[in-house]
């Protein structure tokens, strides 16, 4: 039987929302664990799928956090690093259409620091899919032991990059000058109509898929909001639309979406080498799926992807 673990790497953040505070002199902030792929990681576990999670989990107070969120989500921690260095943190503000602007305090925190020797040890054998990207994927010093790490892997699974582009932290031209390189690397891309307008200004959504799909990745998904998601399969297109949902705030949907895309191609066999048979129906399939757990995530506050029988609830309630 084919492996059917998706392995997630990447960084934990700890959101921090800003609340009425008793005291005008004063600051609430309510902080919940997040980061991209550690979203991507927990979505993976509650829908069902053996996640496993590559971290370097501080041991101050918000990495105990962390970790005690990972676990509580089914996550496998078994190759996490305990990290010496402090948690990233990022302050959101949310506005009235509950999209979050966020400010991060990052400077050498635990996230970025990886090192070959904490790579190596990593077993892959029963992984059939490596999905990294945001952060931990241009942040240095990590960054670039992190590339190699998904060339190391590229011959034995899937591998799945969402560039998720933070501004306020890295500049867009460092990753666009890291694109191509990564599609040479992935086989699936997943990127938010925010990423596309950041990496390629101005450009088509139609277009930039062909522009990808010549860099070398075979699956571009690009998430579009209300609008739902367009999806390129060597050059063959669909769009599927969103789901109605009164949306409390939009943090952690697209890494959502990423989850139940990768969770129900895996679940079908379809992940573990280069897409080798994949049909577009079958992309489409995947796309519904991701824009359903996308949707219960944007109906809650903060990052708090949906469990399985959650999703089975919203279909029963006429969810596509």
């Amino acid at each position: 039987m084919s492996p059917r673990r998706i392995t997630v790497l990447g960084e934990c953040v700890a959101d921090a929302f800003a609340e009425p505070a008793s005291d005008l002199n004063e600051l609430a902030l309510r902080v919940l664990p997040g980061g991209g792929p550690a979203n991507t990681a927990v979505a993976l576990a509650r829908l069902g799928t053996s996640a496993r999670f590559l971290a370097r989990l501080s041991g101050d107070v918000f990495g105990r956090l962390f970790r005690a969120h990972l676990e509580a989500s089914g996550v496998d921690l078994s190759y996490a690093v305990a990290a010496g260095e402090s948690s990233t943190l990022a302050v959101a503000e949310l506005d009235a259409t509950g999209q979050a602007a966020f400010s991060f305090h990052a400077q050498n925190t635990a996230d970025w620091q990886w090192t070959p020797e904490e790579l190596a040890r990593v077993d892959l054998s029963e992984t059939a899919c490596v999905h990294t990207g945001s952060l931990a994927l241009v942040r240095e010093p990590g960054g670039a032991v992190v590339e190699e790490f998904l060339a190391a892997a590229a011959p034995r699974t899937t591998v799945s990059i969402d560039p998720n582009v933070r501004p306020l932290l890295v500049r867009p031209e460092v990753y666009r000058a890291r694109l191509a390189h990564w599609c040479a690397l992935a086989d699936i891309l997943r990127l938010s109509e925010d990423d596309l307008e950041l990496l390629l200004p101005g450009t088509p959504p139609e277009q930039a898929c062909d522009t990808w799909h010549a860099a070398g990745v075979r699956l571009v998904v690009i998430t579009l909001g209300a609008d739902g998601a367009l999806a390129s399969l060597d050059g063959e297109r669909l769009r599927v639309p969103a789901v109605a949902t009164q949306v409390v705030d939009t943090v952690g949907a697209g890494d959502s979406f990423t989850a139940g895309l990768l969770h129900h191609l895996g679940a079908r066999g379809l992940l573990g080498g280069r897409l080798a048979g994949l049909r577009l129906d079958e992309v489409a399939e995947a796309c519904r799926f991701g824009t359903r757990v996308a949707a219960l995530t944007c109906s809650v506050a903060g990052p708090n992807p949906p469990w399985r029988n959650q999703l089975a609830q919203l279909t029963t309630a006429g969810g596509h």
